[in-house]
């Protein structure tokens, strides 16, 4: 997929202190792109709007987090 139109945003949980960034480039028609703002030339997550919310709706539900 030609991801050359992305506007890539970072992560308001990303932090700019070399730690666990990403970014996320929603848009684009029909799809939402993920990737590491320290390698922004390797790889990339696709996703569908729909998987997308999904995963959003989750992490902000706590199903990811660690427990303490």
């Amino acid at each position: 997929m030609d991801l050359s139109a992305a506007v890539w945003r970072k992560s308001s949980r990303s932090s700019d202190n070399g730690g666990q960034c990403v970014e996320v480039a929603d848009n684009l028609p029909g799809v939402v792109a993920v990737r590491d703002s320290k390698d922004p030339d390797g790889p990339k997550l696709l996703f569908t709007p729909a998987e997308w919310r999904s995963f959003l709706g989750g992490v902000k539900a706590g199903d990811f987090d660690r427990p303490t």
